[in-house]
């Protein structure tokens, strides 16, 4: 595989200065100021970059007032700027914000409500800042009580940037898991490509690297997964081919770890998380991003034993993490789900999406594959042999952006699109979006 056939996550859509053509000069010099104070590890998105400079629900305004339907930020989960969430962090903010080492009826209120969502086993909450900070505290949990060190993902995963996180995101490029030698990957559960019952194959590619790290002495502690494996290319189907997998790593010893940062919340509209599609009871539970609709709170949840085992034995504090603040942003954006039914809603326009994506896939030979799972979907584009085609998704990314509507692409050869709108969006706005759809594959 050629390093342009195998993309980084932050690069697949990225803005490359030295071909941009037709910028405007504030733009110009936003970028090089950006450049020059925050250095090159920072990427900007599309051929133009964008300067967004306030939202509301579905849509952004840039610093010229014009509109952009999001099609693609996940994080204000329940539409940007929110007034229930911003009346909430408002009044929160006046009154005190502080750490958890205070008593505060807030905080235990919403883990409260928050593990309620849980199946039963799943009943202790602990509380970070970022979803990076609540995988590593996922490792750390799993790491203590099994005793092994080893932990497998995917080839093109995205868990974070925490150092043993950013060893755990393959996407991220080889150098962030260079120096991990308990890292095993196995290759994404790909229907559109994987010839056969897919439980089983993916099981089998997971029980390989279980049976490696047992022969290097590292053994298993974790398989660490999103349920939609959205970098590796959102592979959302045939649920439940998940299980197998689970089960072999159940029975090597190791644990299961949901990365729900995003999938959950009701993004994929059969349910509030995405493991419930495959019929699945984790050891470990992450999330974030949309948990607090762009306010930096995230977490974890787990069987009280880990907890207890964990806090038995290792000390954990984390001065932000839960603070009162981040957790009124948190329970308001589990009530706007809760009360506007918005899982409901994730699911509904997921399939009207779905159809009209597919009425196009239809039309044109450039689409190879069209799924998804309530509002999170995937386009694969590929070219006259069946190879994948990432120029033409970053094309279609960039032709809808000057047509006011914003994607991304993804997956291991970038030739995915990334589809995820607030959960709050309307037929309205869906059919908009695919009529600029099929007039860019036209």
């Amino acid at each position: 595989m050629t390093t342009l056939d195998r993309v980084g996550a932050l690069s697949v859509n990225g803005f490359d200065a030295s071909s941009a053509v037709g910028l405007s000069t504030r733009t110009l010099d936003l970028v090089e100021r950006r450049r020059r104070v925050l250095g090159p590890a920072y990427h900007l998105m599309y051929e133009t970059p964008l300067e967004l400079v306030r939202g509301e629900g579905v849509y952004v305004y840039d610093a010229d007032g014009t509109r952009y339907l999001d099609m693609y930020n996940n994080v204000a989960s329940v539409g940007h700027c929110h007034p229930r969430v911003v009346e909430a962090v408002t009044r929160q903010m006046s009154l005190i914000n502080t750490h958890t080492r205070y008593l505060h009826d807030a905080v235990i209120g919403y883990a409260e409500d928050l593990v309620g969502t849980f199946p039963d086993r799943l009943d202790t909450a602990m509380f970070t800042c970022t979803g990076s900070e609540a995988n590593d505290l996922a490792l750390r949990i799993a790491r203590h009580a099994t005793g092994g060190q080893g932990i497998i993902v995917t080839e093109s995963a995205y868990h974070g940037g925490t150092v043993d996180v950013a060893a755990c995101s393959p996407s991220m490029g080889p150098a962030s898991v260079r120096d991990a030698p308990w890292l095993r990957t196995v290759p994404a559960p790909d229907a559109y490509r994987v010839v056969g019952d897919l439980g089983t194959w993916f099981a089998e590619q997971v029980q390989a690297q279980i049976d490696d790290l047992a022969a290097s002495g590292i053994g298993i502690a974790a398989l660490l997964i999103d349920s939609i494996f959205a970098s590796d290319g959102v592979l959302p189907e045939p649920t439940p081919f998940l299980k197998p997998a689970a089960d072999v790593v159940h029975a090597a010893g190791g644990m299961l770890i949901a990365d729900e940062v995003q999938p959950g919340f009701g993004r994929l509209g059969a349910s509030m998380w995405g493991f419930e599609r495959h019929g699945l009871l984790p050891d470990i539970v992450t999330m974030g991003k949309p948990m607090g609709n762009g306010m930096p709170i995230a977490g974890l949840v787990m069987q009280s034993s880990l907890a207890e085992q964990f806090g038995r034995d290792l000390r954990y504090f984390n001065t932000f993490g839960g603070n009162p603040v981040t957790i009124s942003a948190a329970q308001a954006v589990l009530d706007v789900i809760q009360d506007e039914d918005l899982v409901s809603n994730s699911a509904a326009m997921g399939e009207r999406m779905l159809a009209g994506l597919r009425t196009v896939a239809d039309r044109v030979d450039s689409i190879g594959d069209v799924r998804g799972a309530g509002l999170f979907v995937g386009v694969e584009f590929i070219g006259p042999a069946g190879q994948p085609d990432p120029a033409e998704a970053l094309r279609v990314v960039n032709a809808m952006k000057k047509r006011g509507v914003l994607i991304s692409a993804t997956g291991l050869y970038g030739n995915t699109l990334k589809i995820r709108p607030p959960l709050s969006i309307e037929a309205a706005e869906v059919d908009y979006f695919l009529e600029q759809f099929a007039t860019v594959l036209a």
